[in-house]
């Protein structure tokens, strides 16, 4: 019989032994089959939850899920329609206006995105066009933007500078010494940089960039020169941190040259991909050039995001994270990941077979690389061998000028309580065991010049 005759498919058993065809089926299945070819098809996925290489969220409570769930199908952007969604959002931005020190004299601004990267870009262009306009203003050439960052920014810094023409000036990193420091800036730094972008719990080692040293040699600079560069903090894994365990720690608006900060939701915000914030110090930073005002959805809403339409759901997941854990519920979750990384961190030196890359241990991060006195295997053979346990670890080369460099890096992500950090640790070690005696034959992976397994978040 064929395919295209009714009654060709028997049972429910016979549709879901059907292959996902490359083209378009001509004929659907039974919501059953659907739903059973899509899961068989993703079983050979990693564990999500053992995935150790990426920042991301992978646990929330039933609760959650359910308003996620409820809200799934809910335009975000159409304000007219969804009123208090778009309130609710506002309200997440001055909380994190206030989280992260903003001036109480100012008009807090900001949004929510598609992760970070979409925040990046919005600050990115933020500082681009008030530079462009301050230049202007004076009558002086506005073409050749630049900005400064240190060789440890996540990749989405420089699709930025590529995909709006600004150029790079990227502080190459140097062997145990991993984050930007204000020592090159000299090398960097001119009339025509639009802002330094500076990171807090960077992707390579999980270590903050010496903010008030830059903070201070752009004062210096000023000072000298008479030009005034702001900073935009980069603190995606780290700005949902920071405010709750190092509470004296100056990291964020507490620096006058830091305009715009943006975090991930998605990561230490604790919940699930994908939602990012960025926030700026005033309304006034954000330049008005960059809002459109739209009315063909209802009403007229002002939309500043890269991103139009989106699902409200991961806003209103975020929304329950804040109301459901409050200042103290977030203190005590990231206190515990913390002591979870430490406890890792200590049994891993422990064992003889590494060297600890992150010097603080200001975000739960352990990055590690080999002793010098292990030869017969890399961080590659163990990324791989602990694979076979289910973990999924990751290995990669540091960024220029450090590029010899190795590093094994574990996110250690809040649901993962002291039992398991016990077992990774002992499969870890086991691992090392293992390829002592019998060898590895891993070759770091490389794709145009860069290592194919780059960190990721």
């Amino acid at each position: 019989m064929s395919k295209d005759k009714p009654g060709y498919y028997t049972s429910i058993y016979e549709q879901y032994q059907e292959e996902i065809p490359d083209e378009f089926p001509e004929q659907g299945v039974s919501p059953r089959a659907a739903e059973a070819l899509i899961e068989s098809a993703m079983w050979t996925d990693a564990n999500p939850m053992l995935n150790l290489s990426s920042f991301v969220t992978t646990s929330m409570e039933p609760e959650a899920r359910e308003l996620i769930e409820r809200h799934l199908h809910i335009n975000y952007v159409d304000h007219d329609m969804y009123p208090t969604t778009y309130a609710m959002e506002k309200r997440m931005v001055k909380m994190l206006h206030g989280l992260w020190n903003g001036p109480q004299t100012a008009e807090p601004y900001g949004a929510a995105t598609v992760g970070s990267s979409e925040a990046c870009m919005l600050a990115g262009l933020a500082h681009k066009w008030n530079w462009r306009q301050a230049r202007e203003a004076k009558g002086l050439d506005a073409s050749k933007p630049n900005m400064v960052t240190g060789g440890n920014v996540q990749i989405v810094w420089k699709k930025f500078m590529r995909y709006f023409d600004v150029e790079p000036r990227i502080v190459p990193l140097e062997k145990g010494n991993y984050r930007l420091t204000a020592e090159h800036l000299d090398k960097y730094v001119d009339e025509n940089t639009t802002c330094v972008v500076a990171i807090c719990g960077q992707t390579f080692t999980g270590e903050d960039d010496d903010l008030q040293e830059i903070h201070d040699w752009l004062d210096a600079y000023e000072a000298r020169t008479g030009i005034s560069i702001p900073m935009h903090i980069d603190g995606a894994s780290g700005a949902f941190v920071n405010p709750f365990l190092y509470k004296d720690y100056e990291w964020d608006f507490r620096l006058p040259r830091v305009q715009s900060i943006n975090a991930s939701g998605h990561k230490f915000g604790l919940v699930y991909p994908g939602i990012g914030w960025v926030v700026f110090r005033d309304k006034s930073v954000f330049n008005e050039d960059l809002i459109f005002y739209v009315n063909y959805l209802g009403g007229e809403s002002p939309t500043a995001t890269l991103n139009f339409s989106r699902n409200a759901a991961q806003i209103i997941g975020q929304a329950y994270q804040f109301l459901r854990l409050g200042f103290d519920g977030y203190e005590q979750v990231m206190r515990q990941t913390v002591k979870n990384a430490e406890y890792l961190r200590d049994r891993l030196l422990a064992s003889g077979y590494f060297e600890i890359m992150n010097k603080t241990q200001r975000i739960p991060v352990v990055a590690m690389t080999l002793k010098d006195s292990v030869k017969n295997f890399n961080e590659f053979d163990v990324s791989f061998k602990v694979r076979e346990k289910g973990w999924v670890l990751s290995a990669y080369t540091m960024p220029p000028n450090a590029e010899e460099v190795t590093s094994l890096r574990v996110v250690v992500r809040p649901h993962l309580n002291r039992t398991l950090m016990e077992e990774l640790a002992s499969h870890i070690v086991e691992a090392c065991k293992y390829l002592e005696e019998h060898g590895g034959t891993a070759t770091p992976p490389t794709l145009h010049g860069h290592a194919k397994h780059a960190p990721k978040c």
